[in-house]
């Protein structure tokens, strides 16, 4: 194992992306809460659907390590059965231009969201879990070529923790103690399923860190030798009920700049 662990720079595709949770784009389980108007969605967010490789070249500019991708599940099967080859092709493309610039790719197969059709409660539904593991057998053969690591769930407990014992996410629900632990114990099976279908691929070990913190709180972090990745949220802000509190990128009259300190910058690189 490395003395200290990659530093890589998040980008979570329902927040930065654009086009979910609207008319003819991907739904996902956020979806009905956001219809009926009591949040509001990622909309056309930061459109890094077409415009991904600019900012894989800043990052690439600036000197920083990698990034963590999300490969959105809602967007390579918006319906059930149906595995889009078009979004997997431009999937494949933002990968391997990332590599090409020389920055590592470690990909996330959930993150927070999963598509509209497996229902708020998937993760307590009996058919979810083969759908998954077939979806998540599907990526790792697809995408094989373009990435250098794997992450099945970046959050689980946050998963858990914040739909079934908070109401702060899908499924809504407050205090469901006994269907927190249920659905944490089906997460760490797909998790644990995934693991051994390409165990050479998979982080190990990985700890998450906003990247709005003081540049020393980063520099102790990336001192921990007990970690294969440091996941620092996010590359980009983004937009809707996932979003980061912060993003080293932005958007300005057309064009993609640096936000953020010279003091954090280095430090994350």
């Amino acid at each position: 194992m490395s003395t200290r662990p990659r530093t890589l720079l998040t980008l979570e595709g329902y927040a930065v992306e654009g086009g979910y949770d609207v008319a003819g784009g991907p739904a996902t389980c956020y979806a009905p809460t956001i219809a009926l108007g009591r949040q509001l969605g990622p909309g056309a967010s930061d459109e890094l659907w077409r415009d991904y490789e600019a900012v894989i070249d800043l990052a690439a500019s600036v000197g920083l390590e990698g990034l963590r991708v999300t490969l959105e599940w809602a967007r390579l099967a918006p319906r059930r059965g149906y595995l889009d080859e078009e979004a997997a092709r431009r999937y494949d493309a933002m990968l391997a231009h990332a590599r090409a610039r020389g920055l590592w790719v470690s990909v996330v197969l959930v993150d927070a969201v999963w598509p509209a059709w497996a229902g708020p409660e998937a993760w307590l539904l009996p058919w979810v879990g083969p759908v998954f593991r077939a979806h998540a057998q599907w990526c790792l053969e697809r995408f094989d070529g373009v990435v250098d690591a794997v992450l099945p769930f970046s959050q689980p407990d946050a998963l858990v923790d914040l739909g079934y014992r908070r109401a702060q996410a899908p499924p809504w629900r407050a205090r469901a103690a006994a269907d927190a632990v249920h659905a944490r114990a089906n997460l760490a099976e797909l998790d644990a399923f995934v693991r051994a279908l390409a165990p050479e691929k998979m982080v190990a070990t990985h700890r998450s860190l906003e990247l709005d913190v003081e540049p020393e709180q980063l520099t102790t972090a990336r001192r921990e030798s007990s970690l294969d990745e440091l996941h620092v949220r996010s590359l980009v802000r983004g937009a809707g009920p996932t979003a980061a509190r912060a993003g080293l990128f932005a958007r300005h009259e057309g064009y993609w700049r640096v936000r953020a300190a010279d003091e954090l910058l280095l430090a994350l690189r």
